[in-house]
């Protein structure tokens, strides 16, 4: 498929300028989801073959960090905070919200991939709690109620 080969070739350039080093990988996935948007299986079997280790550990590697996507984001991705703060002033009910309104589960892509939305522990605003990121933009004192229009904003 086409897609795959420029997978493939971006790939190699990743590996390239990291000297094709094993103890890069993190920063070659790290490289490889910016430029591709997340990590396909394709890729990262790529870049297994190429540093000459296991594909099991380029996994373990990908999937222990939350900061990597094995699959493709929306357009916009929201991320609900569950921190102290914001737990404690509402952040599972928020969650609930956006999975009510968008109808999928969290980590997972609206059908239209507009929208992709994933909890994260802390984004540094609990004076904000319960705080929500949309793409970069901060949303803070955010209740249920509210999500439809912070939706309809980006929409």
């Amino acid at each position: 498929m086409q897609h795959e080969q420029r997978w493939y070739d971006e790939t190699d350039r990743i590996l390239t300028r990291n000297n094709n080093d094993p103890s890069a990988l993190i920063a070659i996935l790290q490289d490889a989801q910016r430029k591709l948007g997340y990590l396909p299986k394709a890729v990262l079997a790529r870049i297994a073959e190429k540093l000459h280790v296991p594909l099991s550990r380029v996994y373990a590697v990908a999937t222990f960090y939350k900061a990597f996507k094995l699959k493709p984001a929306g357009k916009h991705v929201v991320k609900v905070c569950l921190g102290t703060a914001c737990h404690i002033k509402g952040g599972p009910q928020i969650m609930t919200a956006f999975e009510n309104e968008l109808k999928v589960k969290p980590e997972d892509v609206t059908p239209d991939g507009a929208f992709s939305f994933e909890s994260v522990r802390c984004v540094g605003c609990c004076g904000l709690a319960p705080v929500i990121m949309v793409d970069e933009n901060f949303h803070g004192k955010v209740t249920s109620k509210d999500v439809k229009q912070v939706l309809a904003h980006y929409r």
